[in-house]
C-alpha cells in the first residue's frame, strides 16, 4: 500500500476535525531534484506535509502554496499544491547549512506566505513571521491570526519520510475549546516513529482510543510538476528573437531548466524559428 495518503477524520462527540498525512515517494521526488542539505530536506518535508494538510481544508478547486523567505543562507523554500493533492517544491540556499540548523539560522529574519488561488474567484494571501521555533508553531500562529480557530499541528520529516497531523475546531457557534484542548493534548503525544511506521488507523486508535472517531477514505498524495516544453517555449517567446538568435549563434541551442523537477528542455535553431513563427502576434517580443 502506498505511503502517500491523506486521511480526514471527525470526532463524533466533539466539534473538532482532524487530518493525518504520510508521505514517502512524493517527498523523495521533491528532495531528489537537488543536492539539498539535511536541514533543508526536513523543512521541505514539513512544508509538504503542511501543504497537503491545508489543501484538504480548501472549499474550492485551485492551488495553494506555503512559502518561507528570509535574509539568511536559505532565501526560499516553497511547496505548491492543489485540491487534487498534487505537490511540488523547491528551495534556494547559499553556503553551508548545519544539519540541526533552526528556522532562524536558516532563514534569518524570515516570514511565511500562504497563498490561496481558486480557479474561480479572488486570490488570497496571508503572511506571518517566522518567530516561533518550529514550522508547526508558525502555522498555528497563522490560523490564530487569520481564522481565529484553535488549531493543533504536528510535523515530522527525516531523509526518507514526512508526516503531519492537523486538528482544528469546527467553525460553529458554540464554544468547544475544552473538547479541543483535551484532543490537542492527546495529539501532542504522537511520535515520529508512529507516523512513519504505523497505518493511519493504528495511529488514531493509539491516540484516541477512548473517543469515537469517524475516519474517511484516504486521498492519494502525488508529486506532479507542471513544467513542459510548451511552457518553456512560451517563456522563450517573452524574450526578443534577436537575443535568442544570439544565444543560438554562440552555443547552438537554448536550454531551459525546471527548478522543481530538474527537467531540461533543449531548443535548437529550428525549434526557435518554429516558436516565433507559430506564436500569436501579441505573444512575441520582437
Amino acid at each position: 500500500m502506498s505511503k502517500d495518503n491523506l486521511y480526514r477524520y471527525l470526532f463524533e462527540n466533539a466539534s473538532v476535525r482532524g487530518e493525518l498525512v504520510q508521505l514517502e515517494s512524493s517527498y523523495q521526488e521533491v528532495i531528489s531534484a537537488h543536492d539539498y542539505p539535511l536541514a533543508i530536506q526536513k523543512v521541505l518535508g514539513e512544508l509538504m506535509a503542511s501543504t497537503s494538510l491545508l489543501t484538504a481544508t480548501l472549499k474550492f478547486s485551485g492551488d495553494i502554496s506555503i512559502q518561507l523567505q528570509g535574509d539568511g543562507p536559505v532565501s526560499l523554500a516553497v511547496i505548491n499544491g492543489n485540491n487534487l493533492q498534487q505537490l511540488r517544491g523547491v528551495s534556494r540556499w547559499d553556503g553551508e547549512i548545519a544539519d540541526d540548523a533552526s528556522l532562524q539560522q536558516m532563514f534569518g529574519k524570515g516570514y511565511m506566505v500562504i497563498t490561496l488561488t481558486p480557479n474561480d474567484g479572488e486570490r488570497y494571501q496571508g503572511v506571518v513571521g517566522l518567530e516561533k521555533d518550529t514550522l508547526a508553531e508558525c502555522l498555528e500562529d497563522y490560523f490564530q491570526q487569520s481564522e481565529q480557530l484553535p488549531t493543533k499541528i504536528k510535523l515530522f520529516a527525516d531523509t526518507k519520510q514526512a508526516a503531519g497531523m492537523f486538528l482544528q475546531v469546527l467553525p460553529t457557534d458554540g464554544n468547544h475549546n475544552e473538547e479541543f484542548d483535551h484532543l490537542s493534548i492527546l495529539t501532542e503525544t504522537v511520535k515520529q516513529d508512529e507516523l512513519f511506521s504505523l497505518e493511519a488507523e493504528e495511529v488514531l486508535h493509539r491516540l484516541y482510543h477512548e473517543e469515537e472517531v469517524r475516519l474517511y477514505e484516504p486521498v492519494a498524495v502525488t508529486f506532479k510538476c507542471t513544467c513542459s516544453k510548451e511552457r518553456s517555449a512560451k517563456a522563450i517567446r517573452t524574450v526578443s528573437k534577436e537575443e535568442v538568435d544570439a544565444i543560438i549563434a554562440e552555443v547552438g541551442k537554448v536550454e531551459m531548466g525546471c527548478e522543481y523537477c530538474n527537467s531540461k528542455y533543449i531548443f535548437d535553431s529550428i525549434d526557435i524559428e518554429a516558436i516565433y513563427a507559430n506564436a500569436p502576434s501579441n505573444d512575441v517580443t520582437q
